[in-house]
């Protein structure tokens, strides 16, 4: 009987002790792909359910910091050479009318409808609209940069600017030190350069099936672009009420210059799978590089003797493109009866008018 229970015990162990050696190791990134997956989705679905009207639930530093940690930055150059390889022609149908149908993609609007065209997915998301589907609106002295939706707009207050309705961030964290700010109270006060005027701000949210192109809301001289690198969170709605500060924080493009009423800006915001960003008259820029610092930025002056003033931009003209969707900024100074003419959540194209006096 023991010497029965004896070898009972050792084919028990046996077995035990030779298979806990083959278990397989665990691998960090795919861990981390799918605990961080599964959590920001249980986020996303939690703030889903929360009431427009409440306070926003913001993120916690430990939340944001683990969401920064999440390498969206190498997922994005990664998805990035994806779009560059060119698909064989019996491919590119399937694969397109998979994305039209999933993102609302109005085929009928491009330049060329024929899907067998687009070598690449990038080819495909940067492609070409017909000329007459996006008119400028000649009533307005403000018209829209890009194809999306309205994320928020107002004035800016105490240099604290809305991304969305009670979520806010600093101004002079987004745009970076301003000059003459010594001899101003804030860096609101810095940028405006009339006591009859005020500075406003509105955010253009593009979704994955807009048109990825943005353009020149006014007729304005571009002085300086400034280039921020920094990481590539999403930039939907959903997290913009989650996450403060979020412009901030996500690469971006900020060109600064003026228009007739004094100051003017527009920002082209990063986002998960949007580390490139592309101004056309500026083939120096590089975005989303393996290495950065935190906190830098790059400044490229255009005010040079063969263009005094800057690039000149007409209104409606192309200025650059994302290659999927995220989000367009636009700061200026315009005078205290400039009205918006914009619903929170309204659906905006190209071209149409967003406010004027």
């Amino acid at each position: 009987m023991a010497a029965a229970l004896r070898r009972l015990r050792g084919g028990a162990t046996g077995p035990l002790s030779s298979g806990r050696g083959s278990l397989p190791r665990p691998r960090p990134l795919p861990l981390l792909v799918v605990t961080g997956g599964g959590y920001l989705g249980y986020q996303h679905f939690r703030r889903k359910g929360q009431d427009e009207e409440q306070p926003p639930l913001l993120a916690s530093p430990t939340q944001v910091a683990l969401y920064r940690s999440f390498p969206t930055r190498s997922l994005s150059r990664a998805w990035g050479r994806l779009n560059g390889l060119d698909l064989p022609t019996w491919l590119r149908k399937p694969v397109y009318s998979l994305y039209i149908w999933t993102f609302g993609v109005n085929m009928e609007e491009a330049a060329v409808e024929d899907l067998h065209h687009y070598k690449n997915l990038g080819e495909f998301f940067r492609r070409r609209l017909k000329a007459a589907v996006r008119p400028v609106c000649s009533a307005s002295c403000l018209v829209s940069p890009a194809d999306g939706r309205i994320l928020h707009f107002g004035r800016v207050q105490n240099s604290e600017v809305e991304q969305v309705k009670g979520v806010t961030y600093s101004l002079e964290s987004f745009l970076g030190p301003q000059e003459n700010c010594e001899d101003a109270a804030s860096v609101r006060d810095a940028l405006v350069s009339s006591p009859a005027n005020d500075l406003f701000h509105v955010v253009v949210y593009l979704a994955p099936g807009d048109y990825h192109c943005f353009h020149s809301p006014v007729e304005w001289q571009v002085a300086l672009r400034r280039h921020f690198p920094g990481s590539l969170m999403s930039v939907s709605p959903g997290v913009a009420r989650w996450v403060k500060e979020l412009f901030c924080l996500n690469e971006r493009v900020v060109l600064s210059g003026r228009w007739r009423h004094g100051y003017f800006s527009l920002a082209a915001v990063g986002a998960t799978n949007v580390g490139s960003i592309r101004v056309y008259f500026d083939q120096d820029l590089r975005t989303n590089t393996p290495r950065y610092s935190h906190g830098s930025f790059c400044d490229r002056s255009y005010e040079a003797p063969s263009a005094a003033g800057g690039v000149v931009l007409q209104r409606g003209q192309p200025v650059g493109e994302f290659n999927l969707g995220s989000t367009i900024v636009l700061l200026f100074e315009a005078p205290k009866n400039f009205e918006f003419q914009l619903t929170p959540g309204q659906r905006i194209r190209v071209g149409e008018g967003l406010g004027g006096f």
